[in-house]
């Protein structure tokens, strides 16, 4: 592979969009067409397979990098890379990098904030008795200061972190769970080491979930986990699908160990209409938009991550696969 860094729309690197789920060229063609010397195709319009040094991904067949030989970075559109590194045809010498992306960050903890709002307002109590035109204030004698209400997260990357600055500026102390010790932030314990998850959880009342998918982490949000957290607590699911065991949650809302639930990942996408989770009243449903990647973003990084690759330095934004993120 050619060395030399790009640097001109002369000196063109060939790359190829690979979805199942999504129209890449659609969401991210023009922002992709302003980056000096790449040129990405859809499958069927690729001239010469042998060419494709790059992809742009987002949930690729299992089969679909046999066809390009010489890829050597595969770009994902997200910060979620389990299902890439899965991949029975990810080229063995291919680089895989994510998106790392502040703004994305921000969207995520807003749409986590919200939801610790949600649950600890009760707003699902107030929405149900709109619906009946009652005039209802029964959190008026219950309701806890958010000093006195723990959030826990699990995980604390980037997404991790954005969220913690953000619940913890609504005034809840945040409680989070992390591989390794490190500096934590104004208002929040860090719990490190094999333990935390579950520590972290026998302390949180609203528990916020943003874990990569590794094999130690799927199925971590199961009737274990739900029996340490206090009674009548919240959980809120924006890591991936397969951590969550679906009927151990369905079991904690119906005996009240858990008292409500936000999910926006699931195990089988889109979510199956006779799923009992679209009807469950203490469930709010979301389609896997906790967070969206702006198409600048994706593009910024794909272009610096190939310069990158073709100087023979390793991306910043490269995955670790021992860790698989």
């Amino acid at each position: 592979m050619n060395q030399t860094a790009l640097k001109t729309r002369d000196d063109v690197i060939e790359g190829v969009y690979l979805c199942t789920a999504l129209d890449l060229p659609d969401l991210f063609g023009a922002a992709v067409a302003d980056q000096p010397g790449l040129k990405l195709y859809r499958p069927d319009e690729v001239p010469d397979p042998a060419r494709i040094r790059f992809a742009l991904v987002w949930r690729p067949a299992p089969d679909a990098f046999d066809a390009y030989p010489n890829i050597d970075l595969v770009q994902v559109i997200a910060a979620g890379v389990d299902g890439v590194l899965r991949n029975p045809s990810l080229p063995a010498q291919a680089t895989v990098t994510r998106v790392h992306d502040d703004e994305q960050a921000a969207i995520m903890a807003g749409f986590a904030a919200w939801h610790v709002v949600w649950h600890h307002r009760q707003m699902g109590h107030y929405l149900a008795a709109q619906a009946q035109a009652t005039w209802d204030r029964t959190t008026i004698k219950t309701l806890r200061p958010p000093s006195q209400v723990c959030v826990g997260i699990l995980g604390y990357g980037l997404m991790g972190q954005a969220v913690a600055r953000a619940v913890t500026a609504m005034g809840f102390p945040v409680m989070v769970a992390t591989r390794t010790t490190g500096d934590s932030g104004p208002g929040v314990t860090r719990i490190a080491g094999t333990e935390a998850v579950h520590k972290v959880a026998a302390q949180s009342d609203i528990l916020i979930n943003i874990l990569p998918l590794t094999q130690a982490t799927q199925n971590i949000l199961n009737a274990d986990l739900f029996a340490r957290m206090p009674k009548g607590a919240a959980l809120i699911q924006l890591g991936r699908g397969p951590h969550l065991v679906e009927d151990d949650l369905l079991a904690a809302l119906d005996s009240g160990q858990i008292g409500g639930a936000s999910l926006d990942v699931f195990r089988q996408e889109p979510l199956p209409a006779d799923h009992p989770f679209w009807t469950h009243p203490n469930i709010v449903v979301t389609p896997h938009e906790a967070s969206v990647t702006s198409p600048r973003a994706v593009s910024d990084t794909l272009a610096r991550s190939v310069q990158e690759r073709m100087a023979g330095q390793r991306p910043a934004a490269a995955v670790d696969t021992s860790t698989g993120y």
